[in-house]
């Protein structure tokens, strides 16, 4: 093992990336992720040069599906993650608990975890929850851009004060099935009515601080300082409006234009081509040192044990300046070892903190 204060001995374990959906819907043959995909985000040379040890990867459905179209979308992406790993055994192991994440480590692997996002792709059915848990799925990220019937999002109107009994019920039946409960995306109603029911610690798999960036996206300094208590984590993100005011400002202003437009601004693609075409002011770049500053705040409120990292590659068009892939993380640690973060700190924030949620989920589930 190599010194303990590099960074290449961290178990990092970041907690959201969507190259699953990315390569569902790429033009063109998919790219051969061995020799290295220059059109996306991710690649297996960038992740072992950016010492990533083990990934969630998202089983994301848009929230245009719905219904059986949802629940049969999030099988394939399931299936996706899977076929991942036979295609590249050299480097995949698909994983499901911190032991299992620990001993891919080890041997060399890239541990592949699973995470649904957004709460539709159930289908209003705790069994479709119970089935994907039993196939491997560690959390679900209990909205998307949208609310569901059960529950808030952050980006849409509200509509049920956070949690109705049914999105209670969910809460308890993941609790109870072993499945981590995600609180990126949705309404900060629902974090905290999520945060007085759960029994188990919860995730923000790729959110940051409110407190740096006032942006609905983000976590506010109250639930921040409540993981305390519950033992949960904020992963810090790297999308450029969740770290950087002036960006943040900039998508506020390209939300107006579209909504003038009668277009939606929540729609990934649809904002990326009307920006594309949009004769505003051009986009601000967001930086290394706007991260920086979200792992400094989120340690500062919540403590240094409920802190990770949730970069969501492959699902936003652009990145900070340093961290434009998944080579980049290294910079980050350096960063924040330069700021005096210490190497027992550095390896909290990489994935120590992530895998005692993993352990403490299946405890209380096994209890």
């Amino acid at each position: 093992m190599v010194d303990s204060a590099s960074s290449a001995s961290m178990l990092l374990i970041d907690g959201h990336n969507d190259l699953p959906w990315a390569l569902r819907t790429l033009d063109g043959p998919e790219p051969d992720l061995a020799v290295g995909a220059p059109g996306l985000h991710t690649d297996l040379p960038r992740l072992r040069a950016g010492g990533v040890g083990a990934q969630f990867w998202s089983v994301f459905v848009p929230c245009s599906y719905t219904g059986d179209a949802a629940v049969a979308a999030v099988v394939e992406q399931v299936e996706r993650v899977h076929a991942l790993a036979d295609r590249y055994p050299a480097d995949l192991r698909v994983v499901t608990t911190a032991d299992e994440v620990e001993a891919a480590y080890a041997d060399g692997w890239i541990g592949s975890l699973l995470g649904a996002e957004g709460g539709h792709s159930i289908g209003g059915s705790l069994q479709v929850l119970r089935a994907l848990r039993r196939s491997g799925v560690r959390y679900m990220t209990l909205t998307h851009n949208l609310n569901t019937e059960w529950a808030d999002s952050a980006t849409d109107t509200p509509a049920h004060d956070g949690l109705t009994d049914f999105g209670v019920s969910v809460v308890e039946e993941m609790n109870r099935i072993g499945m981590i409960v995600d609180l990126s995306h949705v309404a900060a109603t629902t974090m905290r009515a999520a945060l007085a029911v759960t029994r188990a610690p919860v995730l923000f798999t790729h959110s940051s601080a409110r407190g740096v960036t006032d942006h609905p996206r983000n976590v506010p300094d109250d639930v921040l300082a409540a993981l305390a208590g519950n033992g949960g984590v904020c992963m810090v993100t790297f999308v450029p409006r969740f770290v950087s005011r002036a960006v943040a400002e900039w998508d506020a202003r390209l939300a107006d234009a579209m909504a003038a437009a009668d277009l939606d601004h929540r729609d990934l693609r649809a904002r990326e081509a009307f920006a594309a075409s949009w004769d505003g002011p051009p986009v601000p770049g967001a930086t290394l040192d706007d991260v920086v500053a979200h792992c400094e705040h989120v340690r500062e409120v919540a403590g240094i044990d409920h802190i990770g990292i949730g970069g969501d590659y492959d699902g936003v068009a652009e990145l900070p300046a340093g961290l434009e892939d998944v080579s980049g993380y290294p910079r980050l640690f350096d960063a924040l070892r330069g700021r005096g973060w210490s190497p027992t700190d550095l390896r909290k924030l990489a994935g120590r903190n992530a895998l005692r949620v993993l352990r403490a989920v299946d405890e209380v589930a096994h209890a």
